[in-house]
């Protein structure tokens, strides 16, 4: 009885032994399971489903321009509708840079996936290759000595429980070991549709981009036209101060309801918003260089002389605009010719305008404050080139800017 004790105690201590290494080499390093395997696969139909969403979002800048075309009888319809057709590829572009940012932390997580997969795959390889070694080594022989040596039908049948055992994790390995092979080469399938993605979204920016400088070029050309169809005596010159005259009849409407506002909380407080003879902060961050003043100029198209009513500072798109002083935000809207404006009132009478943003990050009764960030220079309305045009109104007329600001 104590040779069938011992006996069957070195065979169970030989096979939980071999089963330790073999565990501490690969299995409990991996994770792999058939769930992890259907994970992955799952995030390679959705890689490849984003991947055809992506293509299908682009812009198709020949239909734009196509859909423009339809709209250049009516010119303010016309800036209207490419100015929204810009903001939205900018929109694209905004999400696009999004998307390549999460992309390229999800690659960076998909390598470090694929290098723990290769590690198991080496460990669990390698723990097979010694267990081949082993048994070569020992023999098969050896193995019929075991099960012949039985003292007993017990011992015999203890023998045989024990080898089977070791069969049955023989298969437990091949299995682990093969599906650890499939998962890493899902792995490489999953990493190459997420650099497969991350380029094509890179060119999607691009093409985005291209979209963007094309329907700009084509309003400078539809801008230049007008103009020059109103120099030539097609179009007349009243027809474009007609316009110029609604911009100033919006901004002095909107004067006026500002200050029947005032009137009311005045009788009702006594307490109202007042300019307190500030300098003015520089409206725009870094840039000065001034494209055209303000007062009489002659006009670079028309050939006639006419009044602007504030300062064009030409600025690379997006540069920060800052409201000049202290107040309140009058309006925040879009107009076929001051393209993204806001207009601030300040007190007294004063009002600032800061016009053709490319964004806008106030609304309507918003209190800023000297240097306040809210908008950013770009080229809507009636523009043909990035710039803030900046006016000042004192008591319902243009004033000049330099009265308020340095140069």
């Amino acid at each position: 009885m104590k040779k069938w004790v011992i006996t069957g105690c070195l065979t169970a201590l030989l096979l939980l032994g071999f089963a330790g290494n073999v565990q501490a080499s690969g299995t409990s390093l991996s994770g792999i399971t058939s769930d992890s395997i259907k994970d992955m696969e799952n995030q390679i139909d959705n890689a490849q489903s984003e991947r055809d969403q992506l293509k299908n979002s682009l812009s198709d800048i020949k239909k734009l321009v196509e859909q423009l075309e339809q709209e250049k009888k009516d010119l303010k319809s016309y800036v209207a509708k490419l100015d929204q057709n810009m903001a939205e590829i900018e929109q694209k572009i905004a999400e696009l840079k999004l998307r390549i940012t999460d992309k390229e932390a999800e690659i960076t997580e998909a390598e470090k996936q694929l290098d723990h997969a290769l590690e198991v795959e080496a460990e669990q390889y390698e723990a097979m290759a010694n267990h081949i070694r082993y048994s070569y080594e020992r023999g098969e022989s050896q193995l019929l000595d075991m099960l012949l040596g039985s003292d007993s039908l017990a011992d015999f049948l203890n023998r045989s429980f024990y080898m089977e055992k070791v069969a049955e994790y023989d298969n437990q390995m091949l299995e682990s070991f093969i599906q650890t092979r499939d998962y890493v080469e899902l792995c490489k399938q999953q990493l190459e549709e997420d650099k497969a993605y991350l380029e094509e979204a890179r060119e999607g920016v691009e093409i985005e981009q291209a979209a963007l400088e094309e329907l700009l070029a084509q309003k400078e050309k539809e801008l230049t036209a007008y103009e020059q169809r109103i120099s030539s005596g097609e179009q007349s010159i009243e027809e474009y101060e007609a316009e110029i005259q609604a911009q100033d009849e919006l901004i002095s409407s909107l004067e006026k309801a500002v200050e029947e506002e005032k009137k009311r909380i005045l009788a009702s407080s006594g307490k109202v918003l007042t300019y307190d003879g500030g300098t003015f902060k520089f409206p725009l961050a870094s840039y000065t260089r001034v494209s055209d003043d303000y007062g009489m100029r002659m006009h670079p198209t028309l050939f006639v002389e006419q009044f602007h009513n504030g300062v064009d500072f030409a600025a690379p798109k997006g540069t920060a605009i800052y409201a000049a002083y202290d107040g309140i935000v009058v309006a925040a809207d879009y107009s076929s010719t001051m393209g993204n404006y806001v207009m601030i009132d300040h007190g007294g009478g004063l009002y600032t305008i800061y016009m053709h943003a490319s964004q806008l990050y106030v609304k309507k009764d918003d209190v800023v404050s000297r240097g306040t960030t809210i908008a950013a220079v770009g080229s809507t309305g009636r523009s043909t080139g990035n710039h803030l045009h900046f006016s000042v109104r004192l008591n319902g007329e243009y004033v000049s800017p330099w009265n308020y600001i340095s140069p």
